[in-house]
């Protein structure tokens, strides 16, 4: 920030400006467009904010839901419960998927090409669709009904390929010398992933999870086919239960109770934003031990 107000950096900058115009044209595209998405994100949260912080009373955060409460504490806990357990179902697998393909798949092998494909394709159907398959398959099909654990289930295939091509990237980024080093110290391809490998690349994963995390906090299409929209905290993962985000959707809808969803919606901005926080600051401390380590 400082070198903007150089005199003699922006005379630089100015006649490299002037001697490849489009240079200056795309840079201005750019800014103009960071500094539009920054206040459109910044309008929306502010708008949010106004609405709903006026409305949170404690009759909204009571342990058990009524239509006169509309308490939005029971779908705070599920929507904690079934992130979690999205989170137990898809990041082993997106890990060791992500391991396989960069690690163990020899380069030019026909699966990984697949496998990317798929991946991509996954990323790209509405959450809708997957809320139909999870409706099909874990709760007919399969007869786990409306509950957490088809809903679960349902968002961990929702955001297996995000996490897998988040990991896959990470581990891409691990300089070939630290893993030429393992092997020149006599370790195994096994231990230099577990010991080398996924350490250096733990910021990475974890910035995947967090927009996993995202992903799960904010859906509720698919939930609603899945998961239920039971007003009531989930005993066992086969009771069904609604998120915030589905409560969000139930409530507005009955158009009784608009300015109580006003106040959902800053409490599940308050959970993505901590949620967030909590992931990188962990990012952060474990990237931080293994560069001493180093």
């Amino acid at each position: 920030m400082m070198k903007l107000f150089d005199r003699e950096y922006l005379r630089r900058k100015i006649k490299e400006y002037k001697r490849d115009p489009f240079s200056f044209v795309l840079l201005a595209a750019v800014c103009l467009a960071a500094f539009v998405t920054m206040l459109a994100l910044l309008f929306v949260i502010v708008y949010i904010l106004v609405k709903g912080i006026p409305h949170l009373t404690p009759e909204l955060f009571s342990w058990e839901y009524n239509s006169d409460n509309v308490s939005l504490m029971p779908a705070l806990i599920n929507t904690l419960l079934i992130a979690a357990l999205s989170l137990l179902f898809a990041v082993p697998v997106g890990i060791g998927a992500a391991v396989y393909l960069t690690e163990y798949a020899k380069r030019g092998n026909k699966l990984v090409g697949i496998v990317r494909i798929t991946a991509e394709t996954l990323s790209g159907i509405p959450s809708i669709v997957y809320g139909l398959f999870g409706s099909l398959f874990f709760v007919k099909y399969l007869g786990f009904g409306l509950s957490l654990l088809s809903g679960a289930l349902t968002l961990a295939i929702m955001i297996l390929p995000l996490i897998m091509r988040t990991t896959e990237e990470a581990l891409l980024t691990v300089p070939d010398s630290y893993r030429e080093g393992s092997f020149g110290l006599g370790a195994g391809r096994l231990r230099t992933v577990f010991k080398i490998v996924l350490p250096s690349a733990v910021p990475g994963i974890l910035s995947g999870i967090i927009l996993g995390i995202g992903r799960i906090v904010g859906e509720s299409a698919a939930l609603i086919f899945t998961a239920g929209t039971v007003a009531e905290v989930a005993n066992s993962v086969f009771d069904s239960a609604r998120t915030l985000s589905v409560h969000m959707y139930a409530i507005s809808g009955e158009g009784l109770h608009i300015d109580q969803t006003y106040a959902t919606a800053v409490v599940l901005l308050a959970v993505t934003i901590i949620i967030n926080a909590l992931s990188e600051f962990a990012a952060k401390k474990l990237g931080g031990g293994e560069r001493q380590n180093e």
